[in-house]
């Protein structure tokens, strides 16, 4: 059998190698589903970019015949798991990482980067902030996002150019901002980006109505009604901190959830982003209506947003997924790091040890994101028929050692610079840590960035 690291055969998108027909041996598999799956000593059979089946990786089986002429990728010391899933982002603020630091949610965005975006956002702000999102993300194995930000077209070129899969949101806020002037603007440009790129195989769409706080009740019933009638997930910030309940209840007379199921916006589509701050009632209906919930745990820790009652969500079998947030108030667009922070915060807010497990948070991490964003029969987990979105984790380091258990140390020991190998849809991405294609320029691109934010960042 033919050996090649990495498979290639001509060129796809940002000039990635690409291989019709592929096998990964890893030291273990974890699939996500079945849920609690480890294969040990198993292959990845790999055509056309989907995935045909997963087998033992022993001579004389189905991987030393059947797959006889696959070219073949051998990981002795990995894990092989489904890509991961960042559920919720503002990818092209990976340019105002680090710009103002330890300040409380409110005046964050109304000193400083609101300022900065009215002064400096443009499709050129967000197709580099975007490469530059993508460029990380990649090497920390994430190869699906869930993008809210102006100028998505620029975020889809930069996605495309990166060969990311991204889900991106429609932004809808009842301001005008340089991308539209009123919220019929916002949804006009949204829809004919949609009806322009619908068919791209690695793009999908949310209607992403920016916050209760942001948008009016009009907005959202005519987004509840093209949601509804063209069956897009609603991706929304909701009960991020306790002052939008407050400004809620005191403008509306309801908090937030209730004036959304109100306006026909709770259901099977709706992507409750942060949702920190939840009654029981609240987490019961969330439920009840079959949403997801997009835990945010490294930008609720770092705006002091409060701790999401995640695993009283699980229990009550709401849907979770995992996401960074924007590099400006994380600042990192990590989710083995949300993992980490996840079930760890899980364990000391429910006061049990046994709280969102380790399985739990990489199912969050993978399929539990996919399910959010429509996506689930397509990608999440590794299984025949699914697209190949497939990442590698190499548990050889000194800080690995020893291994008992390769989810475990997923969650709790590794982290993206133990990512190896990436791959998108059946092309590869990330080969021995290093990106396949690299955005011509963008280290320029971002110093030019920087000093054109600096005033922002020093106010």
């Amino acid at each position: 059998m033919p050996r090649a690291q990495p498979p290639g055969r001509g060129r796809g998108p940002g000039h990635a190698k690409i291989v019709d027909q592929f096998v990964i041996s890893a030291r273990w598999v974890v699939p996500v589903e079945p849920a609690g799956a480890v294969l040990e000593h198993h292959a990845v059979a790999i055509r056309d970019g989907a995935i045909e089946a997963v087998v033992p990786a022993q001579a004389g089986t189905q991987f030393g015949t059947q797959f006889a002429d696959y070219e073949r990728i051998d990981l002795p010391d990995h894990v092989l798991i489904p890509g991961l899933v960042n559920a919720h982002t503002h990818a092209a603020m990976a340019l105002m990482r680090g710009m103002s630091d330890d300040l409380p949610l409110m005046r964050w965005l109304q000193e400083h980067i609101w300022p900065a975006e009215t002064q400096h956002v443009s499709p050129e702000f967000v197709r580099d902030g975007t490469a530059l999102a993508c460029a990380e993300m990649l090497r920390a194995g994430i190869t699906c996002f869930n993008d809210m930000y102006y100028f998505p077209q620029a975020a889809l070129e930069a996605a495309r150019a990166a060969g990311m899969r991204v889900a991106l949101g429609l932004i809808v806020i009842d301001f005008p901002t340089a991308y539209a002037s009123d919220p019929a603007d916002y949804l006009r440009k949204g829809f004919e980006l949609r009806d322009r790129s619908r068919e791209d195989a690695l793009v999908s769409f949310c209607l992403a109505p920016h916050a209760p706080y942001t948008v009016s009740d009009p907005t959202f019933r005519r987004i509840a009604t093209f949601a509804a009638e063209l069956d897009l997930p609603v991706h929304v910030h909701l009960h991020e901190t306790e002052h939008e309940i407050e400004r809620s209840l005191a403008e509306h007379g309801l908090r937030p959830l209730e004036r959304l199921r109100r306006l026909g916006l709770l259901g099977p589509g709706l992507i409750a982003v942060h949702a920190v701050h939840l009654e029981d009632h609240e987490i019961q209906l969330l439920a009840r209506e079959g949403c997801s919930v997009a835990h945010c745990p490294s930008s609720n820790l770092k705006l002091a947003s409060g701790f999401a009652p995640i695993e009283a969500l699980r229990n009550a079998g709401v849907n979770i997924c995992l996401g960074t947030d924007g590099a400006a108030s994380n600042n990192r667009l990590d989710i083995f790091t949300e993992m980490r922070t996840a079930a760890l915060l899980a364990k000391a807010v429910a006061r049990d040890a046994s709280a969102f497990p380790e399985h739990a948070a990489l199912r969050a991490a993978t399929l539990g994101g996919a399910r959010a964003l429509g996506l689930g029969a397509r990608i999440g987990s590794i299984e025949p028929g699914k697209r190949a979105d497939l990442v590698a984790v190499e548990l050889r380091a000194p800080e690995l050692a020893p291994c008992y258990d390769p989810v475990s140390h997923l969650v709790y020991a590794a982290g993206r610079e133990h990512v190896t190998h990436v791959w998108v849809d059946g092309v590869q991405r990330i080969a021995n840590g290093e990106a396949q294609n690299r955005a011509s320029g963008l280290d320029t691109r971002w110093q030019i960035w920087q000093n054109a934010l600096r005033s922002h960042a020093d106010s």
